[in-house]
């Protein structure tokens, strides 16, 4: 499973994304190059960013909103929760985020504490592009 995170001003943009590909139509930013390709579900970058940074228990972090589903594809939403608390934050509090994470019992997704700093570095140069743009998180889905 392959998952491309990227930004849009709205639903019905981000909904178009899939069809087309085409960052112009997005006013020619996050799907192009400053989109993010990564292996990692959106519901476990929700949980890496709510619970490591916020403090938020793995059971109270908030679903995920459906945009299309596809029979080749998916788009959702994560709530702007999920990248705006990345933007306040200094090295040491990434750093933390990270062991925290790696420390959290019954979870998905990388567990080594390196490797999730270096994915919060990412998530955090994501969430300042989208910021500039004003634009939301969403995720592509293929299978």
């Amino acid at each position: 499973m392959t998952y491309k995170y990227f930004g849009a001003p709205d639903g019905a943009t981000a909904a178009r994304v899939p069809i087309s590909m085409r960052p112009e139509e997005l006013g020619g930013d996050e799907l192009g190059m400053n989109g993010m390709f990564t292996k990692i579900k959106p519901e476990t970058m929700a949980a890496m960013v709510l619970t490591g940074i916020e403090g938020v228990p793995l059971n109270k972090v908030p679903p995920l909103e459906l945009v299309v589903l596809h029979p080749d594809y998916a788009v959702v939403k994560l709530p702007m929760t999920v990248v705006d608390p990345l933007r306040g934050i200094g090295e040491e509090a990434v750093g933390a985020a990270a062991f925290i994470w790696s420390t959290v019992p019954d979870r998905g997704g990388p567990r080594d504490a390196f490797n999730v700093y270096q994915l919060l570095h990412e998530w955090q140069d994501f969430s300042h592009r989208l910021h500039e743009a004003g634009h939301q998180p969403y995720c592509l889905v293929w299978p």
